[in-house]
């Protein structure tokens, strides 16, 4: 059984730093397609970052500021985020296992983590 854990969430101030975990069981991750993804309150869920083999994927509203990264010995998936500001507040996700692939790009995953709360205050 597949599971995602995150970890890493938590209260910053503008500008500020924080580094989200997904720990991943079940599966071994490689160098396979796995994404950060992010729900602001009241609005939809988005991507924030994406992973596959050597390739990385950014939203534009965090280029420059945030980095996805794995550890094959850890088994786990990183979001390293700086320079943070208000509008990053949400519950973060990531997910894992593409389920559907179209031009490159991963429209669905099989495993969702549980989430992790960021909030950034100005």
């Amino acid at each position: 059984q597949v599971q995602l854990v995150e970890s890493g969430g938590g209260s910053v101030q503008t500008g500020g730093s924080l580094r989200l975990a997904c720990a991943a069981s079940g599966y071994t991750i490689g160098t396979s397609y796995m994404a950060w993804f992010r729900q602001p309150p009241g609005k939809e869920r988005e991507v924030v970052a994406e992973s596959v083999n050597s390739n990385t994927y950014y939203a534009d509203s965090v280029k420059g500021r945030f980095t996805i990264s794995r550890d094959n010995a850890e088994n786990t998936l990183y979001l390293q985020m700086t320079s943070l500001k208000p509008e990053d507040t949400a519950v973060y996700y990531c997910a894992a296992r593409c389920r559907e692939l179209a031009g490159g790009r991963c429209l669905n995953f099989w495993n969702w983590g549980q989430g992790t709360q960021v909030t950034v205050s100005s």
